[in-house]
């Protein structure tokens, strides 16, 4: 058996996200928009309720589409509320229609392209730690809190520098595999 990060235990579902997805540079706007909704949606709840609930986020929101969520009215915000298949927290449903705007908003009217704008933090490649157990790993950095407060000045909400580490770990901005994991050499050739 190979060995891997301790976070994801054994449910066979967290793992299979380990082994496959988390480090992963993600480029594509709104692929990077849709992983940022479902990491805002985690505050304060563990990652593995997320991933259960993830195709029913894709299903529920339009697939994660900003261009669809920016004008969602209040019929479908109070929908969305109803529905037991995400986490019903009016204030992170709402957020995911705010950050769709903010998205909108960067895109169109600044000419920011969303993926370039966050890579920017990192240089435009994975940051490349070395740490040696999932214990030395940090709660957020420097440029987690840089991306958090330029993301937050444009209008986007469950942003704060915990939440945008955890994303910029789970797309690849930084490779937080520890270095005895087999997916850590695996993603650092990962880089563009």
């Amino acid at each position: 058996m190979s060995k891997r990060c301790e976070w994801c235990g054994t449910d066979p579902l967290y793992v299979g996200y380990h082994d496959e997805e988390w480090g992963v540079p993600v480029y594509d706007s709104k692929a990077l928009f849709a992983k940022l909704i479902l990491d805002g949606a985690q505050a304060g709840l563990s990652w593995i309720t997320i991933l259960r609930k993830r195709e029913n986020y894709y299903a529920a929101f339009d697939g994660l589409d900003p261009d669809k969520m920016a004008y969602y009215d209040e019929a479908k915000i109070l929908e969305l509320l109803g529905n037991a298949g995400i986490v019903r927290n009016k204030l992170k449903v709402r957020s995911a229609v705010t950050n769709a705007q903010a998205f909108l908003r960067m895109r169109d009217e600044e000419g920011l392209d969303f993926a370039q704008f966050v890579w920017d933090f990192v240089g435009g490649k994975p940051v490349q730690n070395e740490w040696a157990s999932m214990g030395a790993l940090p709660a957020e950095t420097e440029r987690s809190r840089a991306l958090s407060k330029a993301l937050k000045k444009r209008g986007f909400k469950f942003v704060g520098p915990t939440i945008v580490y955890a994303w910029m770990q789970a797309v690849g901005m930084v490779n937080d595999h520890v270095v005895g994991c087999f997916r850590y050499e695996e993603v650092k050739r990962m880089t563009k």
